[in-house]
């Protein structure tokens, strides 16, 4: 008796666990919370369903540790793009994650303090890059031995080696031993930040900002929202050109973004183009930097033609003017 009625609590527990997690992470769930905060005349904390589906987010917001403090003076050499991205991502760590960093820092004369500094920390970072380049000459295997360590890393790209193939950090990370998986992390951050750096802009770069990257008003909702883009005051039927070389996750369109495209880039970077007119490319095709992809509109939830231009990083928008150079940028123009 004991036993059944154990079971059945254990059975009734799973249960309660799987609706649970159903309400509140499966676009069902999300649905059935909208409508009872409709009911109930309430706020509902439920992302729209758009979010489960292609990256486009309504909220959440990435670690201000992962985005540049003001947005660039000057264009940076792939160089200095792999080593601003590798110490913006080295800050964004616990103490702990940067042990086998610091070591190497040690190693070679460059103190923590001038890793971590905002102003330091990309050249002392660059000088740690420099130093493991001969003995890592591939990108994400120099990037998996400054956050893991020459040694380990060293093991596992032997280990990827023998199997054939690139290093990846993927692969890599998979012949790590335990109790690296913080290195992991920080090493996949690395590379997504270094990628986001090396976008170009989706239209002229003279065209202006009319609504920033961050909280404000919605134009249409009228309530206090966050805005996960930046939207680009541009004529309906603009060219829109991809930022950097990718494959077209979405293409298609709905009443909140309009004609929308998603572009994945790799290493956990993904842009999108909203509220246009005509869409050039489908889903799953290739585009290459700087190819032709749409033409701008007023499509979607709109007050007027622009572009909704955002980027994601690990599925968290973050503010593209960031990774922008300041000297090529406009001034801002922010919506009531």
């Amino acid at each position: 008796m004991f036993s059944r009625n154990a079971r059945g609590l254990l059975d009734f527990l799973m249960a309660a666990l799987c609706l649970w997690t159903a309400y509140h992470h499966t676009p069902a769930g999300a649905l059935a919370r909208r409508a009872g905060a409709w009911a109930f005349n309430s706020r509902s904390t439920a992302r729209p369903l758009l979010a489960y589906y292609d990256g486009v987010s309504s909220s959440g917001v990435t670690t201000s540790a992962l985005v540049p403090a003001a947005p660039l003076t000057r264009p940076l050499s792939d160089a200095e793009t792999l080593a601003y991205g590798t110490h913006l991502a080295l800050k964004g760590l616990q103490p702990k994650a940067r042990q086998h960093t610091l070591a190497l820092a040690a190693e070679l004369g460059v103190s923590s303090e001038a890793l971590l500094d905002a102003a330091q920390g990309p050249v002392a970072t660059r000088k740690l890059l420099d130093a493991l380049a001969s003995d890592f000459p591939h990108e994400e295997s120099r990037i998996a031995a400054l956050f893991a360590g020459r040694i380990p890393a060293r093991y596992a790209l032997e280990r990827v080696s023998a199997e054939g193939g690139a290093p990846t950090l993927e692969r890599l990370s998979q012949q790590l031993p335990p109790g690296f998986e913080d290195a992991t992390v920080g090493a996949a951050q690395a590379l997504a930040l270094t990628t986001a750096f090396g976008l170009t802009w989706p239209v002229s770069e003279t065209a202006r900002i009319s609504s920033p990257f961050g909280y404000r008003i919605h134009p249409t909702l009228g309530t206090r929202k966050l805005h996960t883009g930046v939207d680009i005051s541009v004529a309906q039927g603009t060219e829109v050109r991809v930022v950097e070389d990718g494959t077209v996750r979405r293409a298609s369109e709905d009443a909140v973004n309009g004609r929308v495209l998603i572009i994945d880039h790799g290493r956990g970077v993904t842009t999108a183009y909203c509220h246009n007119s005509e869409l050039l490319v489908k889903r799953g095709q290739h585009v290459k930097r700087g190819e032709l992809i749409a033409y701008s509109g007023n499509t979607g939830r709109s007050t007027g033609p622009h572009l909704h231009y955002q980027l994601e990083l690990s599925s968290q928008p973050v503010d593209p003017l960031r990774f922008r150079v300041r000297s090529n940028a406009v001034a801002t123009e922010s919506k009531p």
